[in-house]
């Protein structure tokens, strides 16, 4: 999200999205503004005044600012103000060195004016929805070092504290609700004083430990984030991690790609949050990104973990224990299925966002399988899949029961049309309204059937039949399951396939009538090996044609398409982790030059966007647009894309199925 504007800052669970200055005005926009725990702002206000003035940027890097009072070309600033931030243990520190310039004392007046308005992210989108919040209140405690806000509406509630280190000298009202900490600072000659800040949030009421992600109690304290800190949770993961893969700089073929593959790494220190397993244990799992996903997504969560495991194959093992502990049982309708979202806000708290645990995705429960089965392959280690046996089996039973693979052949759903601020219109990664759709851009309808989900129920199956025979001794399951997958790869071939295009549909609607719009879905269908090797061929090679290859990647539809539009979330934009997909489907079936083209033009992409792959970008052509267009809802760090440079790695330098980024 880092932009001209705005900086970013992140670690366990909690950001803060500052101005270049460092502060936190409220302003309402595009990106949210302040200081976030646990989907609630905690600092609305947080803005520095010297001698009543906001004082002149000079200097702004990613965690640090320098500010001058203004004053005249032929005026030299008595003081100058050093400024560094961080997010540590659920807290934004701010730490405020001002040095006087003067051979002569000075006297100034700083202070700091804050406020916490306890708003829930949603409330904050740009969808213009208003949620009721009756009975609410808000109180303000001036403390010995500082402030506290507090906000309780009936069960839940939330905190912030603000301290500081001198303490102020005074704690006045602004008429607004925010309170102004003032201090009277007197510098001797070129003297230095320094102030530290502390804004600590406790989270509202939630289940387990994701609740009070990053509040100190999960030895976070001294491990803080930013966008561009390794951190030490990173460096110790590497150093106990069974199974992980060399430094990213011995396995890359390019600098470049080594570059990527590090700010991947410590993008994903910052992202990890903390959740709890089947047995009230705390683990730490990728959370989607910032700044509007700071939660366990499940689709997100499994696609990372899958790309990362042969450098962090922990990701794994926390996540898949996650996913297991929030599991659908027989009260959530559809026993089995795995969670897509879980939230922890106010708005979900009540049910007024229907987050609190949702399940509104049709591929999580594959994918979970397929994660299981690749970890167990990877490491060696059965230990996860005996353990979450009866978590596996259930989620089985649910792509047969619920899923619709036992009563129509494949994984269904049906599309959300409540309208924004709901609920996802679709339920597979393509998940924007329309993106399911022919090729002319007509939207489908109906229990739909998209084809990525079908590639990774394949994979389950296949992942699981080999579980059934190595880690719990069933046969009659394994055969059952080999039979299945089998039959899938059939039934796909003849009702997906478009013979006239001689590539797979996107989807069938409801009717059993395939979308005939091209779309990089395929390349998961490589990926999890459902397509037999003479179509993958053809497919694979059809995808770096110039209407989907644009130099940056491989578009989500293909040009010339009436579907395709450069900027659309998923008809014509550019995503990293598909593209991901892809290359390791194609290094799968042999492709490797194929998979090269793909690898080097996403490892340009970014060498242009400071080291960190975007969410998505623009469709343009390279040839006629050599700089990228940035997408511009994306979020940025994100899991995902993080992690796909780790993916690369497995399908360059694998030559046949690479174990840590194929499902199956």
């Amino acid at each position: 999200m880092s932009g001209p504007e705005h900086r970013l800052l992140f670690h366990g669970g909690a950001f803060a999205a500052v101005t270049r200055a460092g502060d936190v005005t409220g302003a309402r926009g595009t990106q949210p503004d302040g200081f976030f725990l646990g989907d609630t702002r905690h600092l609305s206000r947080w803005q520095l005044t010297v001698d009543g003035a906001v004082p002149t940027l000079l200097v702004a890097e990613q965690d640090a600012a320098v500010l001058v009072p203004p004053t005249g070309r032929d005026e030299p600033p008595p003081h100058t103000v050093f400024r560094e931030q961080r997010v540590e243990g659920g807290a934004l520190v701010d730490v405020l060195r001002v040095t006087c310039n003067r051979a002569e004392p000075e006297k100034l007046w700083l202070a700091l004016t804050v406020d916490a308005d306890f708003a829930d992210q949603f409330e904050l989108r740009a969808d213009h929805r208003v949620y009721g919040k009756p009975h609410a209140v808000r109180t303000r405690e001036v403390l010995p070092a500082g402030v506290e806000f507090r906000y309780r509406r009936g069960g839940w509630q939330a905190g912030t504290t603000v301290t500081a280190e001198p303490p102020p000298d005074a704690v006045e009202e602004t008429g607004s609700g925010a309170r102004r900490l003032v201090w009277h600072l007197k510098l001797e000659p070129h003297e230095t004083m320094e102030l530290t800040l502390r804004a600590a949030a406790w989270p509202g009421a939630g289940p387990g430990p994701a609740a009070g992600a990053g509040a100190g109690a999960a030895g976070t304290e001294g491990a803080a984030g930013t966008e561009e800190t390794a951190g030490t949770e990173r460096t110790r993961a590497a150093e106990t991690a069974v199974g992980a893969a060399p430094p990213p700089a011995e396995a890359a073929p390019w600098p470049g790609l080594a570059r990527a593959a590090e700010q991947g790494l410590a993008d994903l220190d910052g992202l990890l949050i903390p959740a709890a397993g089947p047995g009230g244990e705390e683990v730490r799992v990728p959370a989607a990104g910032v700044p509007w996903y700071l939660a366990l997504v499940g689709r997100h969560a499994l696609v990372t973990s899958l790309f990362a495991l042969r450098h962090r194959p922990a990701l794994a093992r926390a996540t898949l224990l996650a996913l297991a502990a929030t599991q659908a049982g027989e009260a959530d309708g559809e026993p089995g299925k795995i969670v897509h979202e879980v939230r922890h806000g106010e708005l979900a708290h009540f049910g007024q966002v229907p987050y609190g645990r949702y399940y509104g995705a049709v591929d999580t429960t594959p994918l979970f399988l397929v994660l299981l089965g690749a970890l167990t392959e990877h490491t060696g280690d059965d230990k996860p899949a005996r353990r979450l046996e009866p978590q596996a089996r259930a989620a089985v039973e649910w792509m047969f029961r619920d899923g619709g693979l036992g009563d129509s052949g494949y994984l269904r759903h049906r599309t959300d049309d409540a309208g924004p601020g709901t609920a996802p219109a679709n339920q597979s990664w393509r998940d924007s309204p329309g993106a399911l759709c022919t090729a002319d851009g007509t939207r489908i309808t109906g229990a739909l059937a998209p084809a990525a989900p079908q590639g990774y129920a394949y994979a389950a199956l296949v992942h699981t039949a080999r579980l059934a025979t190595t880690a719990w001794a069933d046969q009659r399951l394994a055969d059952r399951l080999t039979a299945a997958a089998a039959d899938l790869r059939a039934r796909f071939l003849t009702d997906f396939w478009l013979s006239a295009q001689d590539f797979p549909a996107l989807a069938l609607d409801g009717a059993g009538r395939p979308a005939d719009a091209l779309a990089s879905d395929a390349g998961h269908l490589l990926w999890s090996g459902l397509l037999d090797t003479d179509r993958a061929g053809r497919v694979g090679r059809r995808l770096l044609e110039p209407d989907f290859f644009s130099g940056w990647g491989v578009r989500t539809v293909a040009a010339g398409q009436g579907a395709y539009h450069p900027m659309a979330y998923h008809r014509g934009s550019v995503w990293p982790h598909d593209n991901a997909i892809l290359a390791l489907g194609l290094a799968r079936y042999g492709l490797h030059e194929e998979a090269r083209t793909v690898a080097r033009a996403l490892t340009d992409l970014a060498a242009r966007t400071a080291g960190r792959l975007p969410e998505a970008t623009a469709g343009y052509p390279r040839a006629t647009q050599p700089t990228p267009v940035p997408f511009p809802h994306a979020c940025s760090p994100q899991s995902w894309a993080a992690a796909t440079p780790l993916a690369l790695l497995s399908a360059l330098t694998t030559a046949e199925n690479p174990t840590g980024g194929s499902p199956s």
